[in-house]
């Protein structure tokens, strides 16, 4: 299978790499031009989980056009991008092409349906943790389920194909008939994590070591539950606030994205994630008044 990674950071990354070891012909698109550079000329360097290795042999490029059509594109820019990258990227797309998303926040699977359209799209999470340390080089932090599904509930031999691939890559995967389920539950664990550790700076396991942030973390998911029970939406997970602190420890010493980004001074992914919490809140003449204070917060880190 000829797979295309577009957005390569940190996670694009890790998927990237994880398949390219596996013996799949992988392509990594990204606009970071040193970060490209180094992937060419010295392969990818991970480290963390499965010990420090490079993997070699994996393709790298700025534009998407030279990598050609595919048979799999994995989107991973930041939701803010999902867009402007999916539309500068269409001559991946070829007339069998399927495009995943295993993206943050909300407003992905849209986007990306009303370009590639729904049949074509498959929605996905992943519980894994990376963490970008410069140009071609990243930290396996944490690990945990990627699960993936059709718009329409369905299976078909392609999404099997898919998970047979991920799985051979070394990745746990489950296939999902709900995924509104899957990405809602996603945005949950986001919304209990990311902000927090940005705005305090801690890794995803400290969080819980702190009754205050602990509690923060409840504080917030308790207010995208009631928007979740308003909407009717089901969720795969039958304790989602259990199932955040889980993953807290499983990618204990990750660095969340978003802390990365504070970090780093990029653009967060915040609008995608508590913000729009607040504005689902808001249709549904409800307030979110953690997700709002978290939200300003992180804005305000952002603009700094």
């Amino acid at each position: 299978m000829k797979i295309a990674i577009l957005g390569s950071g940190a996670m694009g990354c890790l998927y990237g790499g994880r398949l390219a070891e596996a013996g799949f012909d992988v392509t990594i698109v990204d606009v970071w031009k040193e970060h490209v550079e180094g992937i060419n000329s010295d392969g990818l360097s991970i480290e963390g989980i499965g010990g420090k290795r490079i993997v070699k042999g994996i393709k790298a490029v700025t534009d998407p056009n030279r990598a050609g059509q595919v048979d799999l594109v994995v989107v991973f820019v930041k939701a803010t991008l999902t867009k402007t990258a999916m539309e500068g990227a269409l001559r991946l797309v070829g007339d069998s092409t399927r495009v995943l998303t295993l993206q943050n926040g909300l407003g992905n699977v849209e986007a990306l349906s009303d370009i590639v359209g729904p049949d074509r799209l498959i929605a996905g999470t992943t519980a894994h943790g990376s963490t970008l340390l410069g140009p071609g080089s990243i930290k396996h932090a944490g690990e945990g389920l990627t699960v993936i599904g059709n718009l329409s509930g369905k299976t078909d031999p392609f999404l099997e194909d898919l998970a047979a691939i991920l799985e051979k890559a070394g990745f746990s995967v489950q296939i999902s008939e709900n995924v509104m389920g899957l990405i809602w539950g996603k945005l949950i664990v986001n919304v209990g994590i990311n902000a927090l550790t940005a705005i305090t700076g801690l890794r995803n396991g400290r969080l819980l070591d702190f009754p205050d942030t602990k509690e923060l973390m409840r504080m917030a998911v308790e207010e995208v539950l009631e928007v979740v029970r308003r909407k009717g939406i089901v969720l795969n997970d039958p304790d989602p606030a259990r199932h955040v602190e889980e993953v807290c420890r499983s990618t204990a010493e990750n660095r969340s994205s978003m802390l990365q980004d504070v970090m780093n001074r990029r653009r967060t992914e915040i609008d995608a994630i508590n913000g729009a919490v607040v504005a689902e809140a808001e249709k549904l003449g409800l307030s979110a008044p953690v997700n709002l204070v978290l939200f300003k917060l992180v804005k305000t880190l952002q603009a700094m």
